[in-house]
């Protein structure tokens, strides 16, 4: 028995109504639904009588929660006396970043973030957007820093900062010519047959989809797909001639082999913000996203205004393709197959 599920038991006790408890957990209707029958089931018992118009508690349901109750209460009291470390109103603030974070990011978010607020630590943890998000409607991170498109229905954004992104290649790749003029572009349909190395879907299968939609409309249908989350493996892979990456400039030099090339108009960029839950937000998260706007432009990534809605991303199926390298008909059907 896992203790979210009894905050999910308790809510729905609280509203008798799926929809609304839904809302208050910040989570789909669905997932909620198969929570309450996961519990039921280790139970053994009902606890809730459902009908088409209104949601009950049964006699074994009232009796759970009598318990629940207490133990809830217990538990976010311990949370929040392990927060408090510091004397007075000090805390801890929570935080997610991407696996891929540029490396001056994060000491220029630190600092601007001790100068805003002194007395509150950060503690980092490196995440997906998409365990970032989890973590986030769990409670377990106050803020994160996630890449779009992504699911954050019921989450609040900060600004948007965009980074355009190239494309990595061998040294000796027939589009690397001219290996020491950076300034040089590539057109995304020149990249077209060639096999492409990118993250695994599963770290943020909505910006993955996107970028796969943008490399397709652009006429580039990778050959190939191979995934990797390590800076170094996917390094690696291109110098073996495995594929080419799509990232943004690097902020070291790229191994001896290798060379970084713009993509010509620009049409793919990380566009990165703060998120939270909008009933946990404080002067705490307003600074943290101040301090993440700081670091963000440090490494070279220009300020937007944060989006009405999420870019529209069509339908895809729920996971990856079953082994590291997926051919091209992964992209016909519409998308399918694309770091963070």
């Amino acid at each position: 028995m896992e203790l979210r599920h009894l905050r999910y038991f308790a809510v729905l006790a609280e509203e008798l109504h799926f929809g609304r408890a839904a809302d208050r957990l910040h989570m789909a209707q669905p997932p909620l639904s198969q929570r309450i029958r996961d519990l039921e089931r280790e139970m053994g018992v009902r606890l809730f009588d459902r009908t088409r118009h209104r949601v009950q508690l049964t006699e074994a349901g009232a009796l759970l929660l009598e318990y629940v109750r207490p133990v809830l209460v217990g538990v976010d009291s311990a949370r929040e006396a392990m927060r408090r470390i510091r004397p007075g109103e000090a805390g801890v603030l929570r935080v997610g970043v991407p696996p891929d974070t540029t490396p001056v990011v994060l000491p220029t978010l630190t600092a601007g973030l001790a100068r805003r607020v002194p007395d509150v630590l950060i503690d980092l943890h490196e995440l997906t957007t998409d365990e970032q998000l989890s973590r986030l409607r769990e409670g377990e991170l106050d803020a994160g820093v996630v890449r779009h498109p992504s699911d954050t229905i019921g989450l609040e954004s900060g600004p948007v900062a965009r980074r355009e992104l190239g494309v990595v290649l061998p040294a000796d790749h027939p589009l690397a010519a001219g290996a020491g003029t950076a300034s040089r572009t590539v057109r995304m349909r020149d990249l077209n047959g060639a096999p492409l190395v990118i993250f695994p879907r599963a770290m943020a299968p909505r910006l993955y989809d996107h970028m796969l939609t943008i490399c397709r409309d652009e006429g580039f249908l990778p050959g190939s797909i191979r995934h990797a989350r390590n800076p170094n493996f996917v390094q690696g892979l291109v110098l073996a001639g495995r594929g080419v990456h799509l990232n943004e400039a690097p902020g070291t030099p790229l191994p001896h082999g290798l060379v970084w090339r713009r993509l010509e108009g620009a049409p793919l960029a990380w566009l990165t913000s703060v998120v939270w839950v909008p009933s946990r937000h404080n002067e705490t998260i307003a600074a943290f996203t101040e301090a993440v706007s700081e670091g963000l432009a440090a490494a070279g990534h220009h300020m937007e205004d944060p989006p009405a809605s999420e870019p529209r991303v069509p339908e895809q199926p729920s996971g990856p393709p079953a082994s590291d390298e997926a051919g091209p008909e992964h992209l016909t059907s519409g998308l399918a197959c694309w770091n963070t």
